[in-house]
């Protein structure tokens, strides 16, 4: 489908927009709304929030002098209205396409970028850096962060409005609030009392009130300086940014042109230090085509038809190893009283939206606060109950901290459950869960899995459960499964011990986790050219099951291993083991097959691990050319 875009047709670029009136804006933002409902359409991708921003996208580059003035995008899953304004327009429809526009903002892909990020609440600590970095330098450029509600609830927001209001540094943050709630009503009368708080004559005004206050005696100074917090606080709600060194503007309605291009004109052209925050309230997903109710238009989707709304149809028959974790987890709780669950503002991509209908007392979605949830899981855990702390693997990154010194070092018997292992695709390097098999690898006391199927993540399930000696991390991919039979039931896996798929004699491949598909594949394949192969899922990376391992070394020619993670993991523990206790000496060949060591591009899960050297035709190569040497 082709959209009629006349007016955006005329804006290759900003430049172009601030050429044009302010009246025409309008339709410049109803013709980019539905130029991005189009392009991701086609490709699929972030769509809810980038059409809750449009309004904001176009006011913001039209009165700012973007790309001198930093425009910082947290998170920015709702850049694409920025990235089709900014001279990426003809290339949208390649987003999160391998070699195409990354899904995120991205400094190395254009000036309009200051920034890169993929993980929340990071765009006010960077614009604070970027504003003392412009004072130091003596350069007159603006600063502006937009950061939405749900971002703003990390405690690293609040960390750097706290800083940015000691600091006085002149910087914008805009508050994208379009969920939580926090402000009055939006109509008139706020969008006029928000353009009357930001004008020259205004400030001018309570300027000369507070200074005329400040020669007052000391008592009554004080009251007069709490009149003017609770009189802004009635009128604005913007008590608490107040308290925090920020001038406070708002609330204003994100959609009306006529109302936000002239407050950040006032707020532009402010002749004062220190911060200011706009309150700006949107509707997340705005003339979206989805069929009411549809949540999916939150987020992020797949392809989709424009006119109904309607998915493109899924290919696979296999559950979803989220699912399946789900389910699993909800079975084991209707056995166990002690179970519960926690999320970190992601119920519907864990899977934990199903756990919490069964059992809506006993999930806990704490925010966009990982660290939090990692210690209130913890606290759970010293008062004899058996959390769950499900986390995306590039999610419980920023908790890393808390699960070695608040879990680990007291031995708490927390549960990881850590979804999206390995390399997820289109959402590129920011999203990988490439590195949680290191980073967990080196704690003490960590019991870590590896599901190389469906069927196996739900015995991990169960076995988390019933471990109760000390914290145990489980991992599993993205999107579906391999299609294995399931069992009926999660049964405890013994502790630290594997399993062997097929017996062989030349080589052994000793497989952790989602690429087991990928080895049988090539087993079959080395098979068919007379090399006689062993598959072993390891299924627990700690404790290894060095007995299995020393085997595999005594009874084969080579051995390989192969992991969906980085450098210093599974393989990394393998070798340290087989180094010091002599296995290597005897001229055994063992090649480690990983996630190389640097950060993988976008593209199709597959695409990515044809890049990483991880399909089964790289793992027939390998095993080919051992044998030949």
């Amino acid at each position: 489908m082709t959209v009629e875009t006349p007016l955006l047709d005329q804006v290759p670029n900003v430049e172009a927009l601030r050429e044009l009136s302010e009246d025409q804006l309008t339709q410049v933002a109803d013709e980019l709304r539905s130029e991005t409902i189009d392009a991701v359409s086609s490709i699929g991708g972030h769509l809810g929030a980038g059409l809750g921003v449009v309004e904001l996208t176009v006011a913001l580059h039209y009165v700012f002098n973007t790309p001198k003035d930093r425009l910082i995008w947290d998170v920015g899953h709702q850049a694409y209205p920025h990235k089709i304004i900014t001279g990426r327009r003809d290339r949208i429809r390649t987003i999160r396409q391998k070699d195409g526009l990354y899904g995120f903002t991205k400094r190395t892909e254009s000036e309009f970028d200051p920034f890169g990020a993929g993980h929340s609440s990071t765009s006010i600590s960077a614009g604070l850096g970027m504003a003392v970095g412009r004072d130091m330098l003596d350069n007159d450029n603006h600063v502006i962060s937009v950061i939405g509600d749900g971002a703003a609830s990390a405690g690293m927001a609040f960390e750097a409005m706290n800083n940015a209001g000691a600091m006085k540094s002149k910087m914008l943050v805009v508050m994208n609030d379009n969920g939580m709630s926090i402000a009055p009503a939006v109509g008139g009368l706020s969008n006029y009392l928000s353009k009357l708080m930001s004008s020259h004559g205004f400030m001018q005004l309570r300027d000369f009130a507070k200074n005329m206050a400040s020669k007052l005696p000391g008592q009554l100074h004080t009251m007069a300086r709490r009149a003017d917090e609770y009189a802004r606080g009635m009128v604005t709600g913007g008590t608490l940014f107040e308290e925090l060194g920020f001038y406070y503007v708002g609330p204003v309605d994100g959609h009306n042109m006529e109302a936000l291009v002239p407050v950040l004109k006032n707020i532009r052209d402010m002749e004062r230090d220190g911060p200011v925050l706009l309150h700006v309230v949107t509707e997340k997903g705005k003339g979206h085509p989805f069929p009411e109710g549809n949540l999916e238009k939150y987020h992020a989707v797949g392809k989709f038809d424009v006119k109904s709304g309607q998915p493109a149809k899924s290919k696979s028959n296999a559950p979803s190893y989220t699912s399946v974790f789900a389910e699993s987890l909800i079975a084991e709780a209707e056995k166990d009283g002690k179970i519960c669950a926690i999320t970190a503002a992601m119920p519907s991509g864990t899977g934990l939206d199903k756990f919490e209908k069964a059992f809506p007392d006993k999930m806990y979605d704490v925010g966009i606060a990982e660290q939090h949830a990692v210690t209130f899981a913890a606290g759970l855990a010293c008062e004899g109950l058996k959390p769950f702390a499900t986390i995306y693997s590039t999610f419980l990154q920023r908790a890393y901290d808390q699960v070695l010194h608040d879990v680990a070092i007291q031995n708490l018997p927390v549960r990881f459950a850590i979804d999206r292992a390995g390399l997820v695709g289109a959402d590129g390097a920011t999203h990988a869960g490439s590195f949680d098999l290191a980073y967990l690898g080196t704690i003490p006391n960590m019991v870590i899995m590896a599901a190389g199927d469906e069927a196996e993540l739900k015995h991990m399930v169960a076995t988390a459960a019933a471990y109760d000696d000390g914290p145990i991390a489980f991992r599993y991919p993205r999107g579906a499964g391999i299609g294995v039979d399931m069992p009926a039931e999660g049964k405890p896996l013994e502790l630290g011990k594997g399993r062997i798929l097929h017996e062989g004699s030349d080589v052994a491949i000793f497989s952790l986790g989602g690429r087991l598909k990928e080895v049988l594949t090539a087993r079959d394949e080395l098979e068919a050219k007379g090399i006689s192969v062993t598959v072993a899922d390891a299924r627990f990376m700690k404790p290894l099951d060095t007995d299995m391992l020393e085997s595999l070394v005594k009874n084969h020619k080579a051995l390989i291993t192969i992991e969906e993670g980085s450098v210093g993991g599974f393989g990394s523990l393998v070798l340290d083991h087989l180094a010091n206790h002599g296995l290597l000496d005897g001229g055994v060949k063992v090649r480690s097959m990983h996630i190389p060591d640097r950060f993988i591009a976008h593209g199709s899960p597959e695409e990515q691990y044809a890049d990483c050297g991880l399909t089964a035709d790289d793992i027939v190569q390998t095993a080919s050319s051992m044998v030949a040497q």
